[in-house]
């Protein structure tokens, strides 16, 4: 998993207007980058309703949010509209970004282990760094994790 300090790894996304952008085109920007295991699932629901509550304070704190998760660009359509979430959601069916950023590994569901997606939150600074991982994610209180740790600095 990455850490403070290490560089985000890039990669491309469709932003809410439809155009292709980069991870690097958002350099000046703070940006949220949170991994989710599976759009209309309780918790992954919890935490993009947390980010969406308190978008416009991440906005008003110069945020921009991503979430990405290995379901298809057809599900993440149907999970933004569902839910009117205002930011991209990214489809890694391939599971390049997650593992790039550390966030697939074994996990634990009634005493089997599996593979899967780790529910992380990476906040990445102006220049591109990891500032901070959020490991331990809440997924009804993730806005306001956020928010605690900048006031934190």
């Amino acid at each position: 998993m990455l850490k403070p300090g290490d560089i985000a790894p890039d990669f491309v996304f469709v932003d809410e207007k439809d155009e292709e952008k980069k991870l690097s085109d958002l350099k000046g920007r703070k940006v949220i980058v949170y991994f989710y295991p599976k759009d209309n699932t309780p918790g992954c629901t919890a935490e993009a309703c947390s980010f969406r509550d308190g978008y416009a304070t991440l906005l008003s704190k110069g945020f921009y949010v991503i979430g990405i998760s290995p379901d298809s660009p057809k599900s993440h359509e149907s999970f933004k509209t569902k839910y009117n979430l205002p930011f991209p959601l990214v489809s890694d069916p391939d599971k390049n970004i997650i593992k790039a950023y550390g966030a697939w590994g074994p996990k634990k569901m009634a005493r089997k282990t599996y593979e899967g997606v780790i529910r992380t939150t990476f906040i990445v600074d102006e220049n591109g760094r990891i500032e901070h991982v959020i490991t331990k994610v809440d997924t009804k209180r993730s806005a306001e994790q956020v928010l605690e740790i900048l006031n934190k600095k």
